[in-house]
């Protein structure tokens, strides 16, 4: 076993009776029992995803007051420029702000900062580089901004006030923002339990700034017709949430709540999307004619993202604002060209850091990954902790850059506190910040030797052996006999499947092979497997095998199951997690 298992305990008495009252299987009532919902209401809204739905957007804290800034701003003819993020989720929600509020009459600009030059964030460096390209006195900062209270507190003293739309944790003191709508302030937004079960407001926090930036329209459009704003009346919401679906995905938050319902209607709309830079992008991208999750995180989202992390995202921005397919193309061409050069990159460090790894890693002793050499890009140092972290399965942080402050990037496993961890490292590190699973740092080049030998005495004290061992999730054990097309077919009432609703995984036990393996790829590194229980018998595939042990005589198998057209043909097929024998 190369995992370690972790069965949902099957609950026959209550899935019994949510399948009746349902009219579904035994099978997904159980898997979306596993996801946390019992109660009937809550399983009729993830099961049938509506716009209507929607929580009323003013539940969000400061919400009314940001919008009627916004709103007296218009009123006085006052320009306003949108600062942003370089990553996908800050460039699709400065995209959805720009096209609402130049829709609406506002005289708005956009500011996306240079990753190598003036850093994360709403950086004073970034404002300063920003007002002097765009000297006005209100700025909306989106995707960032709930910590930068320093830069804030400098921009009021020149007379430039700030609306900050994030939701990534806030600073204590809060920055004085003129409104800070951030949904991690729900505690204090004074809404009562009642009210906040009702508008699911706790699905608040999960929402990305792509979700916060649909909201504050809907807001803004709200208030708008009350106060009879020219335009108001006539535009369609619906039509940027294309946008929101590729910022959400992207972002990697959970697709749960209201991120189900804007996602599962942005698929629809990004199908059929009308935007020049969208219609692009997908062609570059050679993506199917009916897009999934994992075609917008793994296709669309990349190139879109590919730009800036090598440098500025003002390109991505263009292609998403594109007003022709034939302006957008070249754009779509270049970001293609971007995202190989960026994997190139990638690609050259992963093999380094590994290869590195590889050469000293000892089990007992290393229960946190710290490595970093001068001139890696730190652009791509946050995908290749993840790549670290994936083959050894330790927290990981790998660190880039040059001169005397180079940056890194961390991610975490599950019960190990990366951000807490490098509070204990202060004094090693120039600055840091993050979150449990992810987080960032600068540190000088002389410190890496002592940050890897303090986290390493943080991390044994903190993970038992077992934790070092990657679980893997299971939804139901099952007989091959209930996997058909038709049982599949139905669990697709999941989707859309992402983080906080991961795809389905199940195992069966005491399978044997009724034929030898087939060995397939270029470098025969795939096998393909025929497997039966007694029940039924199906193909399966174990991708990126290598020189992996096969199972022998009978075996249980952890898999993902999914469906395989082949010369016109529809079968089911396995998708190979894990083996063990029998018992």
């Amino acid at each position: 076993m190369k995992f370690r298992w972790t069965l949902a305990p099957p609950q026959p008495l209550l899935t019994g009776s949510l399948a009746a009252q349902l009219k579904i299987s035994p099978l997904l009532a159980q898997c979306l029992v596993n996801r946390g919902m019992s109660e009937l209401l809550a399983l009729e809204k993830f099961l049938h995803p509506r716009l209507k739905n929607l929580a009323d957007p003013f539940l969000l804290p400061n919400m009314k007051v940001a919008v009627e800034r916004l709103l007296l701003a218009h009123a006085h003819h006052e320009p306003l420029v949108i600062f942003g993020d370089y990553d996908v989720d800050g460039v699709t929600s400065t995209t959805i702000l720009l096209e609402v509020l130049r829709a609406l009459g506002w005289s708005a600009e956009a500011y996306l900062p240079n990753r190598m030059d003036e850093g994360y964030g709403l950086s004073r460096e970034g404002v300063e580089n920003c007002l002097k390209k765009f000297p006005v006195k209100l700025l909306l900062a989106v995707d960032c901004g709930s910590t930068a209270v320093e830069t804030i507190a400098w921009l009021k003293a020149q007379g430039v006030e700030v609306i900050v739309l994030d939701h990534h944790q806030v600073s204590q003191p809060a920055p004085a923002a003129v409104a800070l709508v951030n949904p991690q302030l729900q505690s204090s937004a004074g809404v009562s339990p009642a009210a906040a079960s009702r508008d699911c407001w706790a699905t608040f926090t999960e929402l990305c700034s792509a979700g916060l930036a649909f909201k504050l329209a809907h807001a803004l459009l709200k208030l708008g017709r009350e106060s009879g704003l020219p335009g108001a009346a006539e535009f369609d919401l619906k039509t940027l949430l294309d946008l929101v679906a590729l910022g959400t995905i992207a972002d990697l938050v959970p697709l749960v709540g209201e991120n189900r319902i804007l996602v599962t209607a942005g698929l629809e709309r990004l199908n059929i999307t009308r935007r020049p830079g969208l219609i692009a992008l997908k062609e570059v991208a050679q993506s199917p004619k009916i897009l999934g999750t994992h075609d917008v995180g793994f296709q669309l989202a990349p190139r879109l993202n590919a730009a800036g992390r090598l440098e500025t995202a003002e390109e991505s921005l263009h292609l998403l604002l594109a007003e022709s397919v034939a302006d957008a193309m070249p754009l779509a061409q270049n970001l293609d060209a971007r995202n190989r050069e960026r994997q190139a990159i990638e690609k050259s460090i992963v093999e380094s850091a590994l290869g590195t790894v590889r050469s000293k890693f000892d089990t007992q002793r290393d229960f946190f990954i710290v490595e970093g050499e001068l001139l890696w890009h730190i652009g791509v140092v946050g995908i290749v902790a993840s790549r670290v972290l994936s083959e050894f399965y330790r927290p990981t942080i790998i660190i880039g850059g040059e001169n005397n402050q180079m940056r890194g990037s961390g991610r975490s496993i599950a019960g190990f506190d990366l951000a807490a961890a490098l509070r204990e490292c202060d004094d090693l590190l120039i600055k840091h910040g993050g979150h449990a699973m992810a987080a960032g740092l600068t540190i000088a080049p002389d410190k890496i030797d002592a940050l890897r030998e303090r986290l390493n005495e943080i991390a044994r004290c903190t993970l038992k052996p077992e934790d070092l061992q990657p679980p893997l999730r299971l939804d139901a054990e099952v007989t091959l006999s209930e996997i058909s097309l038709d049982s599949l077919a139905e669990l697709e009432r999941m989707k859309p499947m992402g983080q906080g609703n991961p795809a389905l995984q199940f195992f069966a036990r005491n399978l044997t092979q009724t034929k030898p393996p087939f060995r397939m790829g270029a470098k025969k590194q795939h096998v393909k497997l025929w497997l039966t229980d007694g029940t039924a018998t199906h193909e399966a595939v174990w991708w990126n095998l290598g020189d992996g042990a096969l199972p022998v005589g009978k075996f249980d198998l952890a898999f993902a199951p999914s469906t395989n057209e082949f010369n016109g043909r529809t079968t089911v097929q396995l998708k190979v997690l894990d083996w063990r024998a029998a018992a």
